[in-house]
């Protein structure tokens, strides 16, 4: 499962590397965790392409009270299509959600070491996109939410001694196509759901700090060096 993420990039670099229009101002975020405010990328239905803020967290758009219904924090690539929950949003509401890199523990219950998985190469700032779907929920009393859930798949062999699971990450040359919902069908995209190729991310270990969702900061990413001491990534 991806349970954390950061983005810590200008929402001016993210319209840019995203060719999005929208949001003016979001903070930069190093510990989002859901049920928190997230930015995704999406298709805008006057064209192009807009950024939105939603909650971490699926409901799909059938519960009745949001209350009683489970956080669908990650949905499995695999059998997204065949899960009532999923298969509408991965047909007709597919997203990008922008991220700096995500989270993954090692090491046992109370003494977690947390580490930031991102991309290696630092174009665009280190941004890249991980796959998600989108729900629109509408209540009866009018009320309504906008919420999405990730998209994971196996670990490549680089993650995978750290956790089994990871996002589907989808390259820029795929933006358009993972956007694109108007054949109302996932059958064109499952060619992207697979893990990421080795060479892509890296991993560095982080501050501890990362273990609560309440904290936030750079400080958050700074990393043991043997002969200066803690620096900051």
């Amino acid at each position: 499962m991806c349970t954390r993420y950061a983005l810590t990039s200008p929402v001016e670099a993210v319209r840019s590397y995203f060719r999005a229009d929208g949001v003016e101002s979001y903070p930069a975020r190093y510990n989002i965790a859901p049920t928190q405010p997230v930015l995704i990328v999406r298709q805008a239905q006057t064209g192009g392409r807009e950024l939105a803020l939603v909650r971490w967290g699926l409901i799909p758009s059938w519960v009745k009270d949001p209350r009683a219904c489970s956080t669908l924090v990650n949905a499995r690539s695999e059998t997204a299509a065949d899960k009532p929950s999923f298969r509408g949003p991965l047909r007709h509401r597919r997203c990008l959600v922008p991220t700096n890199g995500y989270y993954e523990w090692t090491g046992r219950p109370g003494s977690k070491q947390p580490h930031l998985i991102r991309p290696r190469s630092d174009e665009g700032g280190h941004l890249m996109a991980m796959a998600g779907i989108w729900e629109h929920w509408l209540g009866a009393d009018g009320s309504e939410m906008q919420t999405m859930a990730l998209l994971t798949t196996a670990a490549n062999t680089a993650t995978a001694s750290i956790h089994d699971r990871m996002p589907v990450i989808v390259n820029p040359v795929d933006f358009a196509l993972w956007l694109d919902c108007a054949p109302g069908s996932a059958v064109p995209i499952q060619h992207m759901l697979h893990p990421a190729s080795d060479d892509v991310l890296e991993i560095l270990s982080v501050s501890p700090r990362l273990n609560n969702y309440r904290n936030e900061g750079p400080d958050l990413w700074r990393v043991r060096d043997d002969v200066t001491g803690a620096k900051l990534i």
